[in-house]
């Protein structure tokens, strides 16, 4: 019998060639990818674009084995899959990093590579391994100690420990789903110059969802934008620019962009870059500020300081921009500031008034605050788009007369309002939480914005909304500080600092370690002291 004996064809290796064909996938009555096809290039850094909800996430789990098309195919080095789950798609060669963390945190850089690995022995020679896990690194333009914990790492060594957990495996196909999230500029364009490295050298094809247009026109060859399911625009990067991007993701006439733009790759090296609009600083008569914040201290989650000694002004028809990666006291100073956080210690006025952030001093003191993830922070999700559009004033004329509760304003102002924002609800009844993310801010963004306002507190105010609804929100603010409002806006989009803010201020740690004028501000510096660089 030993005639029959055939060597099995050996798996290809490198970097993989990948195709889909009329890709799409159906949840229910919601198609989330309608007939896609992509073509990405062996050995190239291919970008996906596109809003929340326009399939980007499903597009990559439908080829990574997550989601199982209903019609199309996914096309690999020319030949057909049928990848039905995530195990196939790792024997082929495709490997994912997600957005988030899914590091073992009790154990070492080391374990958490081999635990990648799969197929670990149950006794373990742990110096070949040691040896074999150097060579691996020597061979990785990261340098990370092996015996270090996630615990002790920065988030752009967790995001370098996730992207080394891939490469371990020798990945033909590596998709990042928006890994720089978490990263400072720096650490973001340390990481994507490693990517590009590795596909420049042959060893694997990469395929990145991002939200960056910067990143795209740095790091990518091609780019697919997806709207509502739909691939309408595929180009080189060299032949595209931020605006002609943006105009594909929200829709707007993408001929009319084309003829603006008239595009040959020499204009798109200088792709343009949105003018700030006339930045009007501090007002003139602005010579006390509407928020002072005084040597304030925070205890975190931890039981250790979270916030330490900040000390910042904001003046009346000013916004300041907080930069920052997430976790080095943002959340927590926001929280102090609008009374859901124990000060430790300093002081907070409001118009030269003490302020503790009780209901009385907000309708006084007219301060007003748009939280993070407003449905758990600012609305109590089992009451209607009405009522909580009345939490802040239900017991004041005109919605509250001789002690009686008058439930028809409520209902015909809240009419009003979904009509002004424009939100997609069933009706002022409907209880908040059937909306959508971004309807739910542009409830409170109704309630919060409604009336005078001295001080404006926004954390990541636009964090997860689509095109349409950041463009609103932040006219919005804007429209805040030209009627001489203060505005605080903490996000760790520097983009949106850059574009938004008078002022910007670092912080690091729990400390305010840098400020500038937003007109002169450079991204490299913002950078250097988002990642605790100067201190």
């Amino acid at each position: 019998m030993s005639a029959l004996h055939i060597d099995p064809i050996p798996a290809p290796t490198g970097a993989m060639a990948l195709e889909t064909y009329e890709l799409t996938k159906r949840f229910g009555s919601f198609t989330a990818l309608d007939h896609v096809s992509m073509k990405v290039a062996p050995g190239t850094v291919h970008a996906l674009l596109g809003e929340n909800g326009a399939g980007k996430s499903t597009l990559v789990k439908c080829i990574a084995g997550f989601h199982r098309p209903e019609e199309g195919s996914v096309v690999t080095d020319g030949r057909e899959q049928g990848i039905a789950n995530p195990v196939i798609a790792r024997t082929l060669g495709i490997g994912m990093v997600y957005q988030h963390f899914t590091l073992a945190p009790g154990m070492t850089v080391a374990e958490n590579l081999l635990l990648a690995g799969g197929k670990t022995q149950a006794l373990i020679d742990w110096k070949a391994k040691r040896r074999e896990l150097e060579q691996f690194l020597a061979s990785t333009p990261f340098r990370l100690d092996l015996d270090a914990r996630p615990s002790e790492l920065a988030a752009g060594e967790k995001q370098k420990l996730e992207l080394l957990k891939q490469l371990y495996l020798r990945p033909r196909l590596l998709i990042l789903d928006e890994p720089t999230s978490v990263l400072t500029p720096q650490e973001a364009d340390e990481v994507l110059g490693h990517v590009r490295e590795f596909t420049r050298s042959g060893m694997c094809t990469v395929l990145i969802i991002t939200h960056k247009f910067r990143e795209v026109m740095a790091y990518a060859d091609e780019v697919t934008v997806l709207r509502r399911g739909k691939a309408v625009h595929n180009v080189g990067v060299g032949y595209t620019g931020p605006a002609l991007l943006a105009r594909y993701m929200v829709g707007e006439a993408a001929d009319q962009a084309i003829e603006e733009e008239h595009l040959s790759p020499v204009h798109a090296v200088r792709a343009p870059v949105p003018e700030a609009p006339g930045r009007v600083g501090k007002a003139p008569n602005a010579d006390r500020a509407a928020l002072d914040v005084q040597a304030l201290d925070v205890m975190g989650d931890r039981g250790t300081l979270a916030v330490r000694g900040i000390t910042l002004s904001v003046f009346p028809g000013e916004i300041l921009g907080i930069a920052g990666v997430s976790g080095n006291g943002q959340r927590e100073l926001v929280e102090a500031l609008v009374g859901q956080r124990q000060r430790s210690a300093g002081r907070v006025a409001v118009m030269d008034q003490p302020y503790a952030a009780r209901r009385e001093e907000n309708h006084r003191l007219k301060v007003r605050s748009l939280p993070e993830e407003p449905l758990r922070n600012a609305c109590v999700g089992e009451l209607s788009v009405a009522q909580n559009m009345a939490l802040r004033d239900f017991d004041l004329p005109p919605l509250c007369q001789g002690g009686r509760l008058r439930f028809g304003a409520w209902r015909s102002r809240a009419r009003e309002w979904i009509a002004g924002y424009g939100i997609k609800t069933q009706g002022e009844n409907a209880p908040i939480r059937s909306l959508s993310g971004g309807n739910v801010q542009r409830a409170v963004l109704a309630r919060e914005l409604a009336g005078d306002i001295n001080v404006l507190i926004a954390a990541n105010p636009v964090f997860g909304l689509d095109f349409a609804a950041v463009k609103e929100i932040h006219t919005r603010l804007r429209g805040v500080r030209d009627k001489g409002g203060a505005v605080l806006l903490i996000s760790e989009d520097l983009d949106e600092l850059l574009e938004l803010a008078d002022r910007i201020v670092v912080m690091s740690e729990g400390r305010i370690v840098f400020e500038t004028p937003a007109a002169s501000a450079q991204r490299h510096v913002l950078g250097a002291h988002m990642g605790g660089g100067h201190h």
